[in-house]
Parts: structure tokens; sequence; C-alpha cells
């Protein structure tokens, strides 16, 4: 009988289920929210909050789709996506990574998040853990929490660059434990994890689940936005491993919602049937886009806006801390500089929520990457050309001044 100290109880009043009121709300797409409706009033407003720069879809992609569609290609998909498409990207982990993988291990789905769906739907059950970092991605941990399991998150601060290490994973290992997932690049601190960190921390789950295949889950969502280092993949130093990966960031496609997984070979059935029922096949025309991705003309394109964010986020590196804000560790990737702005606050929402109102500019508070020093510091997305940077750094270093 459900009762209020069941998990899974929920109010008459309210008829939701439990686990609503477990998941957080995304504080940034209330800010962003009210920085559309200041926006709309006439306001000039700088949009520095949310993860998706102001490139368009490159062209060739928007060709082929479009091709597709009046080709009539817009029926459904194989629920794992295109085969060809999934043998571009086997060509694609050969070419760029040296990496052989089969196309039968690469699963398409409706973005990254889709792909999260299937493998906690597939891995987790109720009382299970997903160990994660704090700060961090923080849907990651609600869709754990949507299947009765828990993300677990860990402090991880400036001194291991925001990242889990083996260490971690000893210490919070426990019989309930299945997965640790980390990323690289991170959001929202863009640092990286090198080949031999990756490599520790699969023999570190390893070790503690039992050499279970699939231990270590890899957020590669932000892979080929790098500054200070060739873009890697963990598969280079664990075949076992589980990737999340996207075309949304790197490749432009934020709207399209495509993304996917690259998972051990034997848990592909049961993740197809699972695709089949929770949203039985991606978007077609999505698909079809990505299949110009790889080209030399839409990578060339791609080469030049990674190379315009590199300029952005120099500027920022040496801005914001002439403005009092300080930045332990400079981002190696991603679009994102997550700083510390102890000088001025232990309120992070109440502040960046301050700084949109009088200033105009739009940034993240802490809060919403998790707990760990969550009140103290902010993320600046480089996501706007240049000068708008420039403008946000000469409106908030007047409005500090004051």
């Amino acid at each position: 009988m459900k009762s209020p100290d069941n998990p899974s109880y929920s109010s008459p009043a309210s008829g939701h289920a439990g686990r609503t009121k477990e998941v957080r709300p995304f504080q940034v797409m209330a800010i962003l929210a009210r920085a559309q409706a200041l926006q709309a009033s006439g306001r000039d407003i700088i949009h520095l909050e949310v993860g998706e720069p102001d490139f368009a879809t490159p062209e060739p992609m928007v060709e082929a789709a479009v091709a597709a569609m009046k080709a009539g290609q817009t029926g459904y998909t194989p629920a794992l996506g295109l085969p060809a498409l999934r043998e571009k990207l086997a060509q694609y982990y050969h070419s760029r990574f040296g990496v052989t993988v089969s196309a039968g291990r690469i699963l398409l789905t409706p973005g990254a998040s889709g792909a999260l769906l299937l493998l906690s739907a597939a891995r987790l059950e109720a009382g299970n853990e997903l160990l994660l970092a704090d700060p961090g991605y923080p849907c990651n941990r609600n869709f754990a929490r949507v299947f009765e399991a828990h993300g677990k998150l860990i402090p991880a601060g400036a001194g291991q660059r925001y990242q889990l290490t083996p260490a971690d994973i000893h210490q919070h290992w426990t019989a309930q434990t299945r997965a640790a997932l980390v990323a690289s690049p991170a959001n929202p601190t863009g640092t990286l994890l090198s080949p031999p960190q990756l490599s520790a921390l699969a023999d570190a789950v390893r070790a503690e689940n039992g050499g279970q295949p699939g231990s270590l889950w890899v957020d590669e969502i932000y892979q080929g936005l790098n500054y200070s280092a060739a873009p890697q993949t963990v598969l280079s130093v664990a075949d076992d491993a589980v990737v999340l990966n996207s075309f949304s960031k790197f490749f432009g496609m934020t709207g399209w919602r495509l993304g996917w997984a690259v998972v051990p070979e034997s848990w592909v059935p049961a993740l197809d049937t699972l695709a089949q029922n929770l949203f039985l096949a991606p978007s077609t025309p999505a698909q079809y886009a990505a299949l110009a991705a790889f080209g030399p003309d839409t990578m060339n394109i791609l080469e030049a806006r990674r190379a315009e964010l590199a300029q952005r986020r120099s500027y920022l590196l040496q801005a914001l801390p002439s403005l009092g804000f300080e930045v332990p560790v400079a981002p190696d990737g991603a679009f994102y500089i997550y700083a510390d702005a102890s000088r001025f606050t232990h309120d992070s929402l109440n502040f960046c929520t301050q700084v949109l109102e009088e200033t105009g500019v739009a940034i993240t508070p802490g809060v919403d990457f998790g707990d760990y020093q969550a009140g103290s510091h902010v993320r600046f997305a480089f996501t706007t050309r240049l000068e708008r940077l420039q403008e946000a750094v000469a409106r908030l270093q007047n409005w500090l001044s004051k």
C-alpha cells in the first residue's frame, strides 16, 4: 500500500508520482524564459546561459535532409537507426580516432538523452546507484531517478579538475552501484579526461564491479570541441566502456535531436526492444542530414567554427579574472567557463537573476550542476560572437564596480 514513507507515493492532490518531486527544475530554463521576456519587452539581452552556439546547422547537412524529404524519405527507420548512418559512424571512429567499432554496436537515438534513457532502463534497477561528479550535467542523475535508481553525486573540486578519480570509484562504489558516468569534455567545466585517466577509471570500475563490461559510461557529447588537445574517445583505451554522444554540439544539430551510443554487443537486442517501445525510431530527416556530417565540406565548416569558439574562450579567460571571477581550471573543451564567483556571492541563483535584471547578461547558476560549492559558482557559455562577449564584460564591469 502506498504511503508518504514510500518513495513511489504521490499525494491525491497532485496526482503526480513521488519521483517528480525529486527531479529538480533546470534553473537555466527559467533564466532563459525571463531573458526572452525581457527581450520581447525591448531590452537588449546577451545570452551566455544556454549551451547552444549561434551557428546554424551546416548547409550541406540541411541540403541532405531536404533532398531526402523531397525523395520521399519521411517514414520510420529501424528502431536503432539507418544502417548507412551506423556504418558512417563506425568509419568515423576508425578514420578520426583509429578505433575499430562494429556498426552493430552503434545505436542511434533521439538525442543523447534518448541514449541515456535506454541505458538507464536496461541497466538500472530500483535502488541501484549511478556514480556522477558534482558538478556535472544535472539531467543525468534524473534519468536514474525516473527508474527508481539514484544518481550518487561525488564532490569533485578544482584540485581534481572537477572529474571523478579512481580513488573516488573505490571509495564510493557499493553493492548497489552499477556504473559510473563521467564526461569528457565536461559540462559545466569543459575539462577533459586524458586516455591514461580514462584507462585508470575503466580499471577501477572493472575491479569494483567484478569485471563486468559497460560499468564505465562516458559522455563524449562535446567531443570535437577541443582546444588544448586532439579529440579522444574512451574506446581507444577501454573497448568495453559505454559511449554517449550526439550530433548536437560539434555537428551543430541541437534542434534535430539525434544522438548515439556505443555499447557492448550483447546489450544490443534488449536495447533494440526498448527503443521500439519507448520512441520507435530516431527522426528520419535528422538521420539523413547526419549522413552529410562527415564530408570534407561539412568538416571544414565545423573546424572553422571550433577555431572561432577558441577565440571566444581565450577572450573570456583573460577578461573574467579582471572582473573578479576566478577560473581555477581553464576549460579544455566544450564552450563553457565554470567560474568561482565567491567574491560576489554564495547564492548563485539570486546572483544570476540579479545580473540578468540589472545588466541584461544571462548566465547560469552553479546550483544547476549539483551541490558542491554550487552557491559560489556560475557558468559562462561563450556561445555568442566576440563583440557581444566584449559588451557583456563591459556591462558586468560597470555593474560590479558600483
